[in-house]
């Protein structure tokens, strides 16, 4: 398993008016982000502290599949979410920890 961390930012469609789930296209946004998480994609994510950045932690096999799968996301497109960072993560505590 290769964990990656990727932190995501509203693009200038975002409606900073709006909260996350009012914003256009939710509901479309929302089942695309349920279809990563129900295939093990995406492990964990939601919103940072007051909702202007999103953090998810994925299970991919490089930074290129974590781009490519982030890019088939409805609010892609319409400039609604960008990828800010993906680094790499390695897992030293917990129960998923690989300590050589």
């Amino acid at each position: 398993m290769t964990y990656f961390v990727v932190t995501r930012v509203p693009g200038p469609a975002w409606d900073a008016a709006r909260g996350m789930r009012e914003q256009e296209r939710w509901d479309d946004h929302a089942a695309f982000m349920d279809g990563l998480a129900e295939e093990g994609f995406v492990v964990l994510g939601g919103p940072l502290g007051d909702g202007s950045r999103f953090m998810h932690v994925v299970d991919a096999e490089c930074e290129d599949e974590v781009e490519a799968r982030f890019a088939a996301d409805p609010w892609v497109p319409m400039d609604m979410l960008r990828i800010a960072s993906v680094e790499r993560w390695e897992i030293l505590l917990g129960k998923s920890s690989q300590r050589a």
